[in-house]
């Protein structure tokens, strides 16, 4: 990366604030998802957000904003908690739920802005791997997380169609 190149990154990286989700961001956050998955899913993110906000279990809830104005402009979030020892594993691991980013934002670097916290925020409560799923055909988020560093697990996801039987 040359010299000016460096300058324009961390530019773009200074203007994303990162901090605690807060109940107040709810229709922010249920925004920007229904513009991400084309519908709305209110009722998932009340419960969702009414879990990760509360004080049961370890739960890391983000919000990312742009800081360009006076105004900052919430651009992202994110839903993660950590599990000890389910599936059979005995070390921590935690669990990427949601990552949402506003569609006009997605190459403001919002995503990785969330991610470095998320990682930071983890490795403080010495936690060592991060699980997510992803649609095997959503290639965007797919590229974002290669990106970022994740690469298939060794385990398999089984689903069971209880409507198909």
């Amino acid at each position: 990366m040359n010299p000016t190149e460096l300058e324009e990154a961390l530019a773009v990286d200074s203007a994303v604030r990162v901090r605690n989700l807060r109940p107040a961001d709810f229709d922010d956050v249920v925004a920007i998802d229904a513009k991400s998955v084309g519908r709305c899913r209110e009722e998932y993110f009340r419960i969702q957000l009414a879990e990760n906000l509360s004080a049961t279990g370890i739960r890391v809830s983000l919000a990312a904003e742009l800081v360009e104005g006076r105004t900052p402009i919430f651009a992202g979030f994110l839903l993660a908690r950590v599990y000890y020892g389910e599936f059979g594993r005995t070390e921590p691991a935690a669990v990427l739920d949601t990552l949402g980013v506003h569609p006009d934002f997605r190459s403001r670097r919002v995503g990785t802005a969330l991610m470095d916290q998320l990682r930071r925020n983890l490795g403080s409560l010495g936690v060592g791997s991060i699980q997510t799923e992803v649609a095997w055909d959503d290639q965007a988020l797919m590229g974002f997380f290669r990106h970022a560093g994740f690469r298939p697990a060794p385990r398999f996801a089984l689903d069971l169609d209880l409507a198909a039987e």
